[in-house]
């Protein structure tokens, strides 16, 4: 029987965005998680078409949404994120082994969600006469997954609870943008993805983290990052001000598990 990090990891290697959507959705949490399991990429990962093409972040044009281009691009770039979010979450179930069941079955639960969104996203996308990979899309996300691949607490800190969670603040203007121009369905698709992320999303990624850094990883697995008890990351507006540019990832989330002054000791913003 397939464990769950397998499944992940099947999903993971998919190149076709529909097929590894339709993984992503049929990956079952309650399945034996086989933590133990030394698990080997047969296959480039992420799977990936060649469309669309990838680029650096400020090379993606930016399209106006009063116009129908415009609102398939931005349609385009939320599925994109939507599919590596998939990435990043069956990588984090395969690639670290020793870890709870309930890390993996979280985060196995995250991918589904992920795998859902982009198939409302993709099917939107097709209305308005598009297919996923039309348009030029960044892998600023996956590119941060690499350079954190053998430190699961960097990974962790900057990942979804930074990079991803900065993306989560801004949906609510961008479905607000949508309605106004006139794009009532993605509006909806919006809404529906931040009814999701909000309440279950951040809390699933937030249980294992802490629980990670609380008591620290299971003997043998990897993480070299370490601190004091309680959240690995402080609140997200003090993060930007603490990752800097040019930093390593295990450098940048040791920076965040040091201890916040006291409330009265902090400098006046």
């Amino acid at each position: 029987m397939t464990t769950l990090r397998e499944a992940a990891l099947h999903c993971l290697q998919l190149t076709d965005p529909d097929q590894k959507a339709a993984a992503g959705l049929a990956l079952v949490p309650s399945a034996a998680t086989g933590a133990a399991l030394g698990l080997t990429a047969t296959a480039t990962i992420p799977g990936r078409t060649a469309r669309p093409e990838l680029g650096a972040p400020a090379e993606v044009q930016q399209r106006s949404v009063h116009t129908l281009e415009g609102r398939a691009a931005l349609i385009h770039a939320l599925a994109h994120i939507e599919l590596n979010a998939v990435n990043l979450a069956c990588d984090i179930v395969w690639r670290f082994a020793g870890l709870p069941d309930d890390f993996y079955r979280q985060w196995g639960q995250v991918a589904r969600e992920e795998a859902l969104h982009f198939t409302l996203l993709r099917d939107h996308l097709r209305s308005m006469g598009h297919e996923y990979g039309d348009f030029p899309a960044h892998n600023a996300l996956w590119e941060m997954a690499e350079k954190t691949q053998d430190d699961l607490l960097a990974r962790l800190a900057l990942v979804p609870r930074t990079l991803e969670a900065r993306g989560l603040d801004a949906s609510p203007p961008i479905k607000a943008k949508l309605v106004k121009a006139g794009d009532l369905r993605g509006g909806e698709i919006l809404g529906e993805l931040l009814g999701r992320q909000r309440p279950g999303g951040r809390r699933q990624r937030r249980r294992p983290t802490r629980q990670l850094h609380d008591e620290g990883p299971p003997a043998g697995a990897p993480g070299g990052v370490h601190g004091g008890a309680g959240s690995l990351l402080p609140r997200r507006r003090a993060a930007g001000r603490r990752f800097r540019p040019g930093d390593e990832p295990a450098a940048r989330a040791d920076r965040a598990l040091r201890p916040r002054p006291a409330a009265g000791g902090r400098r006046g913003r």
